[in-house]
């Protein structure tokens, strides 16, 4: 990955040899089980990599957004269950407590997720996906300061096995986006379930279940932020998640591009390897070159963020463009081993199946062509 800055291939070399030794053996047989392994957790934590963006001060790493994104990239080219996890762990469950959480919150819940306790973020509902802002759960407040929440979330990652979860809540009746607030659960309480986990197509060995808000009462020093700010603070959250995702559909196209080309190297046919054929040939160099594109939008992003740029525009065409380059890859990688590719004797079906839940999660396509569209609009308004 020459593209990779030189000041941060220490890092990515470093990663690169972690998910080979102790992610990669496990990758298979999450996905045939359906499950999260739990010596690929443990291993993760005793590499601090759960706590990749929260602060020194409360155990965590404190990368910086390209060395995180380097990190993601890293774990989705040999696992792309546990790269979701781990993106979905620290870009939407910690961020939002590391960005808008008061000291209180901070101190009880950054330290145990970088040790590997896992946070999740529930936004999506059954009635409430690309719409964030229709979300209908609701959180009314009692007369002693407290809260009642009552409500569903679906397609939540980490349901299962974490111990908190950020959840966005309607806190009065009017419509729009500024009665929409943040709350931080957590499943011992009364009143919160966890429904039945999610049988996928891709990324099977990832956690993602249904979330049950039923009279679940909370104290207020269980909100995240000011009354009505919630849907400003998951939008924030949002930006800067779609790089992850973005950098998940390169680590998958990386090793689509791996196992096509080496496939391609040596395979032979009529004597000669396939790679000497002008289609193999030119399918590989359409992979390399928008996967290198993609991979420099991705860093350019992540180095805006760090930089305190305006970053957003950028982050939707990075995930935008790399989640597309992440399933033309893994696509045409099945392509070129052929019945092999459909084979579970070579994992680039499996990647091929992971890499189409880049182009929904955090936002669609559709919903980052919008995202750009719109700041295209305000830019020329501006000028």
């Amino acid at each position: 990955m020459t593209v990779v800055p030189e000041s941060h291939r220490p890092w990515q070399a470093k990663i690169e040899a972690f998910c080979r030794t102790h992610i990669a053996p496990h990758a298979g047989r999450m996905d045939r089980e359906g499950e999260f392994a739990d010596e690929v957790q443990q291993a993760m934590a005793a590499e601090g990599l759960w706590g990749a963006v929260i602060p020194r001060d409360y155990g965590g790493l404190e990368l910086d957004t390209r060395s995180y994104a380097i990190l993601i990239e890293e774990v989705g080219r040999v696992c792309g269950s546990t790269c979701l996890m781990l993106a979905a762990h620290c870009s939407l469950g910690c961020f939002p407590i590391v960005a808008f959480g008061t000291e209180e919150q901070k101190q009880k819940y950054l330290p145990r997720a970088a040790k590997g306790e896992l946070v999740a973020f529930a936004l999506t509902e059954p009635e409430a996906g690309s719409d964030a802002g229709a979300t209908q759960t609701k959180a009314l407040q009692q007369g002693d300061g407290s809260w009642v929440v009552q409500g569903t979330k679906c397609w939540c990652t980490n349901a299962t096995r974490a111990f908190a979860h950020v959840i966005t809540a309607r806190t009065d009746d009017s419509p729009g986006v500024g009665s929409i607030t943040c709350f931080i659960l957590e499943p011992g309480m009364d009143g919160f379930a966890t429904g039945k986990k999610e049988d996928k197509m891709g990324l099977r060995g990832s956690d993602t279940a249904y979330l049950h808000f039923d009279d679940l009462k909370i104290g207020d020093e269980q909100r995240l932020g000011d009354v009505g700010v919630g849907f400003k603070q998951f939008m924030i959250t949002l930006d800067g998640g779609r790089i992850s995702i973005g950098a998940m559909a390169l680590g998958l196209a990386q090793a689509a591009l791996d196992v096509s080309l080496r496939y391609a190297v040596e395979h032979r046919e009529n004597g000669k390897p396939m790679a000497a054929r002008q289609s193999v040939a030119f399918d590989l160099a359409d992979m390399e070159t928008q996967l290198t594109a993609a991979r420099l939008l991705v860093l350019e992003s992540a180095a805006m963020k760090d930089r305190g740029e305006p970053f957003s525009k950028y982050s939707a065409m990075a995930k935008l463009f790399a989640s597309e380059v992440g399933r033309f890859c893994t696509y045409t990688g099945v392509g070129i081993l052929g019945k092999d590719g459909c084979s579970e004797r070579y994992p680039v079906e499996r990647f091929y199946r992971d890499a189409k839940l880049c182009e929904i999660g955090e936002g669609t396509s559709e919903i980052q062509r919008l995202v750009i569209s719109r700041a295209l609009v305000k830019e020329l308004e501006a000028l």
